[in-house]
């Protein structure tokens, strides 16, 4: 059975985007796609964070969804936090087009990031490489741009 999500990111300035989220089965890789825009050209830190929660904007969502207290990693790292999905890359056009696969995300059971935040960073995330504490826990990708919950779709 396949299952579908979505999530409608929103922010302060001008970041809005959707994002469309597929898995084929409870134990399949999931696809996410869609574009984001309103970005500055370059890398942008793309993760799904621990809580639905967006009531004082994107802060109250909360770290990283990391269920096995792991450190953080690039997407195909081994040691790394579910929700770390690495970069997307907004062209001259301000327009990022996603098109990921990830293996640890997924749209049931345990580690199911149905009601969490999805949030697209400031900066590019070092993928936990850039040699300090902070790159461990948040991949040094700044301020968050844009949010929203992801959410089940028909």
């Amino acid at each position: 059975m396949a299952h579908k999500a979505v999530c409608v990111l929103k922010g302060a300035g001008e970041v809005t985007g959707t994002v469309y989220f597929e898995q084929q089965g409870d134990s399949a890789s999931v696809k996410l796609s869609g574009e984001i825009s309103g970005l500055a050209p370059g890398e942008h830190g793309f993760h799904v964070h621990a809580f639905g929660d967006n009531t004082n904007g994107c802060i109250s969502a909360g770290p990283h969804f990391n269920p096995f207290n792991k450190t953080h990693g690039g997407p195909t790292d081994e040691v790394r936090h579910v929700g770390d999905l690495g970069n997307v890359t907004a062209g001259a056009n301000n327009i990022a087009k996603i098109k990921i696969e990830d293996k640890q995300i997924s749209l049931t059971g345990p580690n199911s990031i149905i009601g969490r935040t999805m949030v697209i960073h400031e900066k590019a995330d070092d993928l936990g490489k850039g040699g300090d504490e902070e790159s461990l826990k948040t991949g040094n990708a700044g301020g968050r741009l844009a949010c929203g919950v992801i959410g089940i779709a028909q």
